[in-house]
């Protein structure tokens, strides 16, 4: 069925392109700060082509449109492509070129390639420039295209700023400072442009709202031994922020003005410290017009990674409490299927409900994925009101979801017999809480990265010759956002791509799945911290300790899929299950944990 709509969008933007003398016109999924979450303002590249997953980019000519994503999204944007013209470009799939392979192909010599400079990365508006050297592209990065276009867009959030006691946040903003200013002095720089909206949340000890479900402030930093800049809206403000920022020797000006201010600052021969990954094409080419760029990765990113003492004692106390939600959820889900209409909406909604009974809750930490039978093949799938599935006393619900609450952010799933399974269904479950138990309970010399870690959850779907197209495990922000970095759990070498030693303080989640488009989708998270074990002449051993505490589904559990090592990791996690949980529950809730926490 012919999308008019989309297509008439793209027709206004091939003639403003044509207007601008662009041959191609680039939109990815970010905002200024090169989030991979926005705010509506920021939703250009869904206007133009309706994908409304959280990674992608669009690519527009006049002759046609091209939209790249990864493997978490194929089946969701082939759905939501249909009638557009905009063709699909899996990413990492065999023969399918590169974006950047598809622009040296496709473009001539001397054309113009455009996008708005705000939005995309340094690093890949620097790649590029070296991509297309030889055929003599022009770049015009300065014309937000949407503009003309989009007649109704929304206004830019401007959520009010929050500032964290010492309590929750665990180490004081001028201890925070100072101990990245040492980073930024080591480095070779007298400056730090920090444009990376999660760190400056962390650096400052504060939070905003200005992206859903994401408790960041839009901003910028601008970090000096003496004194620190904030480049934020002024009515995200109020007069005790004002206050708290002034004692820190914070600064404020408008947010609008980093531009101006960066063009003044370059003539001061002032060392500039950014991180190309995160800062913009714009800001960078601002700041290396006159004063010495020094190229490096934010020191907050892995300062705010490492969790400190405070922040775990804190993420352990909210884990359970998110924990007792989510297996309540569970035994109403089971005790009231076929008895009362329930649909994957009012199923999220339910969860969503007890999680706000949570004295600590803030707001959801991602709209949660409520996936029924053959939708739960669609890793990011999220119903709507226009498009749900009733649920039936058969198959299986997956639900991803989490909260930021003062005192940590979650981010569980899990998936939810309603009634009979294949046997193909239960060999594939088990294969999956195979893989998440392998890793939960890894030991490892300190050194490893991810990659080395990634295989125990494949290994028993390996075996089986299947595969999920994502990584298995993300770090996860302190009342931040849930996907946050360095860390993570992929197997994949991918060239330039951010690698990080798993250190002692840092949480990953680990979210094996299989996902079988048009039958169904199973996976299985639970939320680890990395800590340190025995240390002796070999080095430093390290393991996992678990925070999510959520019985796995044991209607979908064969033991001779599993092996007797699997088994064992099984009752051991279900006992921790129960002993946490179960206080926490009444009767006839306990009564039921004590069944699905059976041994096996």
């Amino acid at each position: 069925m012919e999308n008019l709509k989309i297509k008439q969008r793209l027709t206004a933007l091939r003639d403003v392109m044509k207007k601008e003398k662009i041959d191609y016109y680039m939109i990815p999924t970010a905002d200024f700060h090169n989030s991979e979450y926005v705010g509506a303002y920021f939703t250009v590249r869904e206007y133009f082509c309706g994908f409304t997953g959280s990674n992608g980019t669009l690519l527009v000519w006049q002759e046609g449109a091209g939209l790249w994503t990864d493997g978490r999204y194929f089946i969701q944007a082939e759905n939501e492509l249909a009638g557009t013209g905009v063709t699909l470009f899996r990413m990492a799939e065999e023969g399918v070129p590169t974006l950047h392979e598809f622009l040296k192909d496709n473009m001539k010599e001397g054309q113009t390639l455009g996008f708005d400079g705000r939005v995309v990365p340094a690093a890949e508006g620097v790649l590029l420039e070296k991509k297309l050297a030889d055929k003599k592209i022009s770049f015009v990065y300065d014309k937000d295209l949407a503009e003309a276009v989009w007649k109704e867009r929304p206004a830019m959030s401007c959520e009010k700023l929050r500032v964290l006691s010492n309590e929750i946040a665990g180490m004081s903003t001028k201890e925070k400072l100072a101990s990245v200013m040492e980073e930024v002095k080591k480095g070779g720089a007298d400056r730090l442009l920090l444009t990376k909206l999660d760190d400056l949340m962390w650096l400052f000890n504060v939070r905003g709202g200005d992206v859903e479900c994401n408790p960041v402030a839009l901003s910028y930093g601008y970090i000096g031994e003496e004194e620190s800049i904030l480049f934020i809206q002024q009515d995200a403000l109020c007069e005790e922020t004002k206050k708290y920022l002034a004692e820190n020797h914070i600064t404020v000006r408008p947010y609008d003005t980093i531009m101006d201010f960066l063009e003044k600052e370059a003539g001061k021969d002032t060392k500039i410290m950014l991180d190309k990954r995160h800062c913009s094409y714009c800001l960078y080419k601002k700041a290396a017009a006159g004063a010495k760029v020094v190229e490096g990765k934010n020191p907050t990113e892995l300062k705010k990674a490492v969790k400190n003492a405070t922040e775990l004692a804190n993420m352990e106390k909210i884990y359970i409490k998110d924990s007792v939600a989510v297996t309540k959820f569970i035994f109403w889900l089971k005790q009231n299927i076929g008895k009362m209409e329930i649909t994957e909406i009012t199923a999220a909604d339910y969860l969503e409900g007890l999680r706000r009974q949570v004295p600590e809750f803030l707001d959801l930490s991602f709209p949660t994925i409520s996936a029924y039978k053959e939708n739960a093949a669609m890793m990011h799938y999220e119903a709507t009101p226009e498009s749900f599935k009733v649920l039936a006393p058969e198959g299986m619900l997956l639900v991803d979801s989490g909260g930021q609450y003062m005192g940590g952010t979650t981010d569980v799933t899990r998936t939810i017999v309603l009634g009979p399974i294949s046997d193909e269904i239960k060999c594939h479950y088990t294969a999956v809480a195979a893989g998440m138990l392998n890793l939960s309970n890894a030991k490892w010399l300190y050194g490893c990265t991810g990659r080395n870690l990634d295989i125990l959850a494949r290994a028993p779907l390996w075996n089986m010759n299947m595969d999920y197209k994502c990584g298995t495990g993300h770090g996860v922000g302190y009342i931040l956002n849930v996907h946050e970095g360095p860390q993570g759990l992929r197997w994949r070498f991918a060239e330039g791509a951010t690698e990080a030693v798993i250190e002692e303080g840092m949480d990953v989640t680990n979210e094996p799945g299989v996902y079988i488009e048009g039958s169904h989708g199973i996976r299985i998270e639970n939320v680890m911290v990395a800590k340190n074990d025995v240390k002796n002449t070999d080095g430093q051993f390290m393991h996992f300790e678990t925070l999510t505490y959520v019985p796995i589904d044991l209607d979908a559990i064969d033991i001779k899929y599993m092996t007797e090592e699997t088994r064992v990791y099984l009752n051991l996690y279900h006992k921790k299950v129960y002993e946490k949980i179960a206080p926490h529950l009444n009767e006839e809730e306990r009564t039921w944990l004590a069944e699905a926490t059976r041994e096996v």
